[in-house]
């Protein structure tokens, strides 16, 4: 019996019925009886195909459904009621290809895993188990595009296979010693091959620990625990940002509140900018993350050097910076940031032979009344680094307290032809809280009728998510019309690509996309970049 080929059809008739429910505009609900029986059908279905997930998950929602109930679903309820099993039926379409599985949305302060291993069902049960004691996993069989994620998201640890397809797990933890030189990321090698001679060549090669396949699951989560603690004590124990060695996100928490008692006390102003270089995540796809890493470093010694002795910088995380200004009001300030964008932007860097300049741009607001609470002032200043990036970068921008107040709107659209991936992304975005920013979010099955919904030419900010390849209008199509529009620099875009050719993304980040993920995708990951860009608007 092709089981594979029943598989195929009831993810393609899932998927259909979905489609013929939430697709009309002219639909007003589903009749519950209608939800039932297609529930009722695919748990025997999947059952009886070996589709486990499905049918657990149908048989969970059917608990809470009355056959001869004569309700009628609205469609937002319905797609929140259905999300689960939308979700798994995209994972399981894509189960042959994906190389990033998850299926739940984890704080953004959970304990980041990252598991590299070719053995999927390996890494299923993994992030299962591991997900749930609460702890964010991504997963990859892919080790070249596991290197890259390992830079951009940093895990705090590692858990690494030896055997893998192209290049082994010594190779992996080789390309990223030079960067664990700069960050203290725990390793562990797990291997079906246990004697002494692989475990030493693991340690010798910068791994933190070694457990051998079959694994004991109890050993093994007491090991993760004992790493996640250490990774935890080393980050409260340490107030210097390892890469470019001036003062840590934790080490402002601790010195803002002193300032504002020391204005309570004395009522001398002071200032707080939040700056942030632009179009950073250029330099890393163009020069790499080590690279990007050495633009950092860079920044951060030029702002050290050129600040006074009294002022100090810190960094806040990835490419964003605070500086304290002691004793400093609004204009003096913006003066002297102004002057350092200029000085930075005259600074050459040169990567093989290739030069290039960089800019930053900066928030600013003066601490001037008592009432203002350090949280408070440090949104302000993060506001006003909004509008200058919103007008154009490498500037400053200044913020007064009734900026916090007024609500800005972000306009933020998703364009793709799959009901599944829509709803994820709509349900992802409506997570994602961006404090005084308010997100305007609608989803679009094409191209045409984004552009009829007038959207975008309403002069908003606008964040754009687009799949790539979409049989009325090409992603790419839909690109180059926002960005030679009359509103392009209010648009940043966020491209869904199944094409992996280096020709093909080249040409969406010529045409201005600001970011690509490459399909199938995982929900943390993809979650993550959106924050990451949506930030960037704010």
């Amino acid at each position: 019996m092709n089981l594979e080929k029943y598989k195929n059809h009831l993810i393609q008739n899932t998927k259909k019925v979905l489609t013929n429910w939430f697709e009309p505009k002219e639909n007003e609900g589903i009749p519950q009886r209608d939800v039932y029986r297609f529930l009722h059908s695919i748990k025997g279905t999947a059952g009886t195909i070996q589709l486990g997930g499905l049918m657990q998950v149908s048989d969970r929602l059917l608990l809470d459904l009355d056959e001869n109930s004569h309700k009628v679903w609205e469609l937002d309820e319905l797609r929140n009621f259905l999300f689960d099993l939308m979700e798994l039926t995209y994972e399981y379409e894509n189960f042959k290809h994906i190389t990033i599985k998850t299926s739940t949305i984890r704080p953004s302060n959970a304990p980041l895993i990252q598991i590299i291993d070719d053995d999927v069902s390996m890494l299923i049960l993994l992030k299962d188990m591991l997900e749930e004691k609460g702890w964010m996993v991504i997963t990859n069989t892919d080790p070249e595009k596991a290197v890259n994620q390992y830079f951009e998201m940093q895990p705090d640890l590692l858990i690494l296979d030896i055997h893998l397809p192209m290049k082994d797990g010594f190779h992996v933890l080789e390309d990223i010693q030079t960067h664990n030189e700069k960050y203290f990321i725990p390793k562990m090698i797990i291997s079906i091959q246990n004697d002494k001679q692989t475990r030493i060549k693991a340690y010798q090669s910068g791994a933190d620990d070694f457990i051998g396949k079959p694994i004991d699951i109890e050993e093994f989560i007491v090991k993760i625990e004992r790493h996640i603690q250490r990774k935890k004590m080393f980050d409260q124990s340490v107030l210097i940002d390892e890469l470019t060695q001036i003062y840590n996100r934790r080490f402002l928490e601790e010195t803002l509140p002193r300032y504002f008692q020391e204005y309570k006390r004395s009522k001398q102003a002071f200032s707080i900018s939040v700056v942030d270089i632009d179009y950073f995540k250029q330099v890393n796809d163009t020069y790499g993350h080590l690279f990007g890493d050495r633009v950092l470093n860079e920044f951060a010694q030029f702002i050290k050097r050129s600040i006074r002795s009294s002022d100090l910088i810190f960094r806040y995380g990835g490419e964003e910076f605070v500086i304290i200004f002691p004793g400093t009001k609004n204009i003096d300030a913006q003066q002297r940031l102004t002057e350092l964008i200029h000085e930075f932007s005259q600074k050459v860097f040169i990567y093989k032979e290739k030069s290039f300049t960089v800019t930053f741009s900066a928030g600013l607001y003066t601490v001037d009344d008592e009432f203002v609470t350090p949280e408070e002032a440090f949104k302000y200043a993060d506001h006003a680094l909004y509008e200058a990036k919103r007008l154009g970068r490498a500037r400053v921008e200044t913020s007064g307290r009734s900026l916090f107040y007024k609500k800005n709107v972000l306009n933020v659209s998703v364009i793709d032809d799959d009901i599944i991936i829509r709803t994820m992304l709509y349900k992802i975005i409506e997570s994602i809280d961006m404090g005084h920013l308010e997100l305007n979010i609608a989803v679009f099955e094409n191209g045409p009728l984004f552009f009829e919904s007038g959207r975008a030419d309403d002069g908003r900010d606008h964040f754009l998510i687009v799949d790539g390849v979409m049989p009325i209008m090409d992603g790419l199509e839909v690109l180059q019309k926002v960005k030679s529009g009359p509103y392009a620099n209010q648009f940043s875009v966020l491209m869904l690509t199944g094409r992996k050719s280096k020709e093909n993304i080249a040409q969406a980040l010529k045409l201005g996309a600001d970011d690509y993920v490459t399909k199938p995708f995982s929900v943390p990951e993809l979650q993550a970049r959106i924050e990451r860009l949506l930030k960037r608007e704010k």
